[in-house]
């Protein structure tokens, strides 16, 4: 038999239509060229469904035998780079299917019996995300644990807290950098959660309606790993659904994108760290670019790049988001415009992960600059308020005050630390000589001890609970 005869052979509805599909239409509808990285999910949920017809006596133990040669010849070719993939196969599905007839002869048309390609391919992209799910949650790990030891060498140095990018009060460093720990944990917690639903087993559930054959659903998905939380097998429950619902892949790339915009929050500082006005921080240069035209730039082009890499993840959310909206029940043909999006978040999220956890290492902190610039923007004026509701003021009144000791400062080209005693006093007659001990960025830090506070003790016992938490 010729490779196109095999090829029409392989199209199931070949046999009802009196002309081939034109090339036109063959190039628009197939997805090869993007699905074949399915190929891994889509031989683990054959070899599952073999050994489960085999079991049932669906099938003889001489075709299963037959399917698993078949399949490692397979394996082994694509591995190799000699798979041959064809586009008049349409998909990875069908270029499987057809080699392994072609291997194996009448075990390979066996083993579609009780499955239609509508819940193969629900099957193969959940395994395929399953597997992507755990690897993104593993550099999220890594990611935080980086964030950790930088937040840990950083507990004492003072940086300009900001609000509505003003001055408002300061902060250390290490604080703010387990801000994103926060965030990035949050991620981790929703990509678990998310994980739960997708590894789901819709195989069983053939092209809408269910198989009349004798399946065992709950042994293919012990076989896939496809297990609740307590290890029972977790299938999915109806048959239309099952073939036609995208929410875990919906869901993913919103969890993605979230963890993306927390990426492009921290590149939006680094961005503004890392400028002459700011002149924070500086990140190594394997990080950077220079100018084609201006000898003296060091561009910090990772972190812009990630920032602009969020809005492709977010624009694959809306995309997947619009795909399904009109979908009626069940499977459509829509659905296969699921898969560029979702891989596309895949890779983009995961890059963007790796190359953080190294850059985060690379970051070099400029104290001084922190501190000066803390000193700038009367960071302390909160403190000296809380100092005189200490002194039995209403804080509205305190408040007052402390705008105009601003004021005067301002004037005088002074920090308020830096007003003589007698000036503050005619703020406010409380006030005495320990007010220069709450006016120091130090003791304003170190005051702030209270849980989820930013004095270095607090920033410290954080630390710690992290690191119990991420080993």
């Amino acid at each position: 038999m010729s490779s196109n005869q095999l090829d029409k052979k392989s199209q199931a509805w070949s046999a009802l239509f009196s002309e081939p599909m034109s090339e036109l239409v063959q190039r628009y509808t197939a997805s090869v060229e993007f699905d074949r990285r399915l190929w891994k999910a889509d031989i683990a949920g054959s070899l599952a469904h073999a050994e489960m017809l085999a079991a049932q006596g669906v099938i003889g133990a001489a075709d299963l035998a037959d399917i698993r040669r078949g399949m490692a010849q397979i394996t082994a070719e694509i591995e190799a780079g000699s798979f041959e993939w064809k586009l008049a196969l349409e998909d990875v599905h069908l270029n499987i299917e057809a080699r392994l007839t072609q291997l194996v002869g009448d075990a390979g048309k066996r083993l579609h019996t009780g499955r239609s390609r509508n819940d193969q391919v629900a099957t193969d992209v959940r395994l395929w995300l399953r597997d992507e799910i755990d690897g993104i949650g593993t550099l999220l790990v890594e990611l935080q644990r980086a964030l950790v030891e930088m937040a840990d060498k950083n507990a004492e140095v003072i940086l300009p807290g900001f609000t509505h990018l003003q001055v408002a009060q300061p902060v250390s460093f290490g604080h703010h950098l387990l801000a994103y720990v926060e965030m990035f944990a949050r991620d981790a917690e929703r990509f678990a959660d998310v994980r739960r639903r997708t590894n789901r087993l819709p195989l069983g559930s053939a092209a809408l309606a269910g198989t009349s054959y004798p399946l065992d659903r709950e042994r293919v998905a012990k076989t896939l790993g496809m297990v609740d939380d307590d290890g029972k097998p977790s299938v999915c429950q109806n048959s239309l659904d099952a073939v036609s619902d995208r929410d875990f892949a919906i869901e993913f790339t919103a969890a993605a994108s979230l963890a993306m915009i927390h990426v492009s929050r921290f590149s939006e500082e680094l961005v503004l760290w890392m400028s002459q006005n700011f002149g924070f921080i500086d990140l190594a240069d394997r990080f950077c670019t220079g100018s084609s035209i201006m000898p003296q730039k060091k561009n910090p082009d990772v972190p812009e790049l990630a920032r602009g890499k969020t809005g492709r993840v977010v624009g694959h959310l809306m995309g997947l988001l619009t795909l399904m909206k009109g979908q009626p029940l069940a499977y459509n043909k829509d659905n296969q415009e699921d898969k560029e999006p979702l891989f596309d978040t895949v890779d983009t999220l995961r890059d963007t992960l790796r190359i953080f956890c190294e850059l985060v290492g690379g970051i070099v902190v400029k104290p001084e600059a922190m501190e000066r610039a803390a000193r700038r923007g009367y960071a302390t004026a909160t403190d000296l308020a809380d100092y005189l509701v200490k002194k039995g003021l209403p804080f509205r009144d305190a408040h007052e005050a402390v705008a105009h000791a601003v004021k005067v400062a301002i004037q005088q080209g002074v920090d308020l630390s830096e007003l003589p005693l007698a000036t503050l006093q005619g703020f406010n007659a409380s006030i005495g000589a320990d007010v220069f001990e709450v006016l120091t960025l130090r003791g304003s830090l170190d005051a702030r001890k209270l849980l989820g506070g930013t004095a270095p003790a607090q920033v410290r016992a954080q630390v710690a609970r992290h690191r119990t938490r991420l080993s």
